[in-house]
């Protein structure tokens, strides 16, 4: 075993010719085999209005994820705030927490998971919340799930119910300068989002770390890597699969917005690509980690001490559901959780 946790984000993806709610089966089948293999935390995205990505609703999936499994954390990577009233995420997240005690995570964000005209249906009837909002959004946020919102605040006294003597555990996710610095303002945990953004967070990590401020959650820094993975048998084969999450936007544009599903390797392989489309496909290479264990592994542990990140959650996309459960199977077998010829978590 090595110092670095293992972690998922699950974003619940729609193969073409597959449906959302075979999706939706497939994260919770996912996530009871990523509970027997030792993974730590289990996350669930939020995304709308995407025929490739079926998680609309982490906080709904978090539930029906935590009561089908033992000992994993569950929880979401993650709410995108700016969409929500403060108050009835904190609702929501005190009732999982009070359903499955220490074993919920509330991961927030602050991007659109959507395109604008998403946005503005979630928004209708209140206006679109805007960005320089979302800091206040986040203070209140704590504030009802502790109860602990000042004297003079316009909501003192409110209760989000129900209380109780624990909290979920508090994430800030992003894949900006900003988004960490809410983050050590706060005294939250921070997630970067590398399979967002590959630029810079070497220096967002550090900067967190070095302005970090303890609250009454967490007294020291902690902080995670998001990351795109594909692991398979052989280097070749992890290449071959992860075609299908490289060529996926556009494929799409090419089928003209009809069946807008994760393509197979072959599809995606056979698009005709332009020069920037292919530089584009060249950064996915570069950015997205993909080869057999002992590669993955490597790629890894050198972001572990480039970063200084001790956990990173993986996210895997492939057109086949075996392949997606393979992948992290042999991911954990890798790291010295789990066995790659039973998958069984290792005492």
């Amino acid at each position: 075993m090595t110092g670095i946790v293992l972690s998922v984000l699950d974003q619940s993806p729609v193969r073409n010719g597959g449906t959302p709610a075979e999706g939706i089966r497939e994260t919770l089948e996912l996530a009871r085999l990523c509970d027997r293999l030792g993974y730590h935390r289990y996350w669930l995205a939020e995304h709308h209005s995407t025929g490739s990505l079926a998680s609309a609703s982490p906080e709904i999936l978090i539930g029906h994820v935590a009561s089908r499994t033992q000992r994993i954390r569950v929880g979401s990577g993650g709410v995108m705030l700016t969409h929500y009233a403060p108050l009835k995420v904190a609702e929501q997240f005190r009732m999982l927490e009070t359903l499955h005690p220490g074993r919920i995570d509330l991961g927030v964000g602050r991007a659109p998971g959507s395109d604008t005209r998403t946005a503005r249906a979630l928004a209708d009837g209140r206006g679109l919340t805007d960005v320089e909002h979302y800091p206040a959004q986040l203070m209140d946020l704590y504030g009802f799930l502790s109860g602990t919102l000042p004297a003079g605040h316009p909501y003192h006294g409110i209760a989000a119910q129900p209380a109780g003597d624990t909290l979920p555990e508090l994430w800030l996710l992003g894949s900006t300068r900003a988004s960490a610095q809410y983050a050590a303002e706060l005294g939250w945990a921070f997630c970067f989002a590398h399979f967002i953004s590959t630029e810079g967070p070497e220096s967002v990590i550090r900067e967190y770390e070095a302005a970090f401020k303890p609250s009454p959650f967490l007294a020291a820094p902690r902080s995670a890597l998001g990351v795109a993975v594909t692991c398979a048998e052989t280097d070749e084969e992890a290449e071959y699969l992860s075609w299908s999450r490289w060529g996926a936007r556009v494929v799409a544009r090419a089928r003209g917005g009809q069946g807008a599903g994760i393509p197979s390797p072959e599809e995606a392989m056979a698009c005709d690509y332009t020069e920037p489309e292919l530089d584009y496909i060249a950064y996915l290479r570069q950015a997205w980690i993909h080869g057999s264990p002992g590669t993955v592994r490597g790629r890894l542990e050198e972001l572990a001490q480039t970063y200084g990140a001790d956990e990173f959650v993986i996210v895997t996309i492939t057109y086949d559901f075996a392949a997606r459960k393979r992948s992290y199977e042999l991911l954990a077998a890798g790291f010295g959780l789990a066995t790659p010829s039973d998958g069984s978590a290792r005492p």
